[in-house]
C-alpha cells in the first residue's frame, strides 16, 4: 500500500508527480517535500511560499515542518525570510538532535549556511493582492485576517513509512514575528509511522487550542477510522471554542492512517483536498459538512477551469 493526501486543489501538481514516485517504490520523505516545494515555487499561490502575501510590514514571512512518523524526528522553520523552499530547511532541521525548530533571523543564517538559496520571496503579484485585500478590509473598517490557506502533506511509502509536510505564509496582514500552527508540532502536522499522520488549515490560533494533528493521530491509535478521528476532533474543538471563548476559525485538516485509509473534515464550505492511494485513484475532492460529519466529492471540469481562471486573473488596481 502507498497513499498520499493534501490538503487544498493547489497541491495537484506536486502530489500527481509524488504519487507516481510513491507507486513507483520511491520513499516518502522526498515525496511530500518534493510536493510542497512544487506549491512553494508557483507564484500563483499568495499563501504559500514565492508569491505569498506579506505581514503588515510589507516582508513575506515564511513557516514551514516536515515530520519522519518512523523516528518521530521533526524540523520546523517560522518567520522565514527570503530563502527559496522553507521546506526543505525544515526537512534538514529535522536531522539535526537539537535545534530543530528556529525562527526569524537565526533561522536564515542557518538555511545560508547549509547553502540553502537566498531569493526574494515577494512577488509584484502578491504586493497588488495586498493592495487590494487592504482597499477590501483596512480601508472599510474591516478585519484584515484572512487568506490562510497551508499547504499540508501527508504520505505512506510501500515501505511502510510515513512523512507529513506543511508550508505557509501564514495570516494575511499578520503581526511581524506571527506564527501560526503550521512549524508547531501536534497542532499543524503530526506523524507516526505506526499509527498515521494529520496535518491542519485555517486559523492557527484556534488549531492550537486543540493540539488538532496530534489529537487526530491519537484517536486513530485508538481504533478510530481517519474520517471518524477528524470529524470528531474539529466538531469537538469547534464546539469547545464556541462555548468557551466564544467565536471560531476556519478549522480543516487530512488524515491518513498506515493503512492507506484516509479522512478529511472541515468546518468551512471551500475547503478541498487531493487524494491517491493504491486503492484511490488521484482526486480532486470538495467537502460539504452535513451535521456532524464531512462528506466530499469528486470536483467536475466545470470547478477545475473556475480554478485555475481565478488564480491566474489580473488583479484589478485602482487608478
Amino acid at each position: 500500500m502507498w497513499g498520499i493526501i493534501a490538503t487544498w486543489r493547489m497541491a495537484l501538481e506536486g502530489v500527481t508527480e509524488s504519487a507516481s514516485a510513491l507507486a513507483a517504490g520511491k520513499p516518502v520523505s522526498s515525496a511530500v517535500v518534493d510536493a510542497v516545494a512544487t506549491v512553494e515555487d508557483f507564484p500563483y499561490y499568495k499563501s504559500v511560499g514565492y508569491g505569498g502575501l506579506p505581514t503588515e510590514n510589507g516582508d513575506v514571512e515564511l513557516d514551514a515542518a516536515y515530520m519522519d512518523g518512523d523516528t518521530l524526528a521533526f524540523g520546523a522553520v517560522g518567520n522565514l525570510v527570503d530563502i527559496a523552499n522553507p521546506v526543505r530547511v525544515a526537512q534538514a532541521l529535522s536531522r539535526q538532535r537539537y535545534n530543530s525548530l528556529l525562527v526569524g533571523q537565526g533561522a536564515r543564517e542557518w538555511a545560508l549556511s547549509q547553502g540553502f538559496a537566498d531569493k526574494t520571496m515577494l512577488t509584484d503579484r502578491a504586493m497588488q493582492h495586498y493592495r487590494k485585500r487592504c482597499r477590501e478590509t483596512l480601508d472599510k473598517g474591516l478585519s484584515p485576517y484572512d487568506g490562510h490557506d497551508t499547504v499540508g502533506i501527508i504520505g505512506l511509502d510501500k515501505q511502510g513509512s510515513m512523512s507529513v509536510a506543511t508550508s505557509t505564509s501564514g495570516l494575511f496582514m499578520k503581526k511581524r514575528g506571527r506564527i501560526g500552527d503550521s512549524p508547531i508540532i501536534g497542532s499543524g502536522f503530526y506523524c507516526d509511522s505506526e499509527t498515521g499522520a494529520a496535518t491542519a488549515t485555517g486559523v492557527g490560533e484556534d488549531l492550537m487550542k486543540g493540539c488538532t494533528s496530534y489529537e487526530i493521530v491519537r484517536r486513530m491509535a485508538q481504533g478510530m477510522t481517519p474520517q471518524r478521528a477528524a470529524d470528531s476532533v474539529v466538531f469537538e474543538l469547534e464546539d469547545k471554542l464556541m462555548s468557551r471563548f466564544g467565536r471560531v476559525g476556519d478549522l480543516s485538516v487530512v488524515c491518513m492512517n498506515n493503512k492507506g485509509e484516509f479522512g478529511a473534515a472541515t468546518n468551512i464550505k471551500t475547503f478541498s483536498f487531493v487524494v491517491a492511494t493504491a486503492n484511490q485513484p488521484l482526486t480532486v475532492f470538495r467537502t460539504e459538512r452535513l451535521r456532524e460529519k464531512t462528506h466530499y466529492q469528486a470536483v467536475d471540469d466545470e470547478w477545475m477551469q473556475a480554478y485555475a481562471a481565478r488564480i491566474r486573473a489580473p488583479i484589478e488596481e485602482q487608478s
